[in-house]
């Protein structure tokens, strides 16, 4: 490691985190959807924090928790089943059409 350039320098060619963002989205564009699921989730159980009624917080807390890790999850199972699709079944489709 140079003497100028510390851990948490960025890499050679993005100068910023919103260019590092947007270079993911284009290379895996569920990126997105699942960091906005995981927000919208989230804000919208702690809007409805107040109508939890007789539930302890920390049980509304972990199942805000839970919501937004399932968008999370669900948009890289919906990746891993459109790369899936992409790589085996369209490319085998194409391989015995051209025989």
């Amino acid at each position: 490691m140079s003497a100028n350039k510390g851990w948490w320098a960025p890499p050679e060619g993005d100068d910023s985190v919103s260019a590092r963002l947007l270079r993911k989205s284009k290379e895996s564009p569920l990126v997105p959807v699942g960091l906005a699921g995981c927000l919208v989730v989230a804000v919208y159980r702690i809007y409805r924090l107040k109508a939890r009624g007789p539930t302890k917080m920390s049980i509304h807390l972990i199942h805000t928790r839970v919501a937004a890790q399932a968008c999370a999850v669900g948009a890289i199972m919906l990746g891993a089943v459109y790369t899936m699709y992409r790589d085996y079944i369209k490319r085998t489709a194409q391989d015995t059409g051209e025989k």
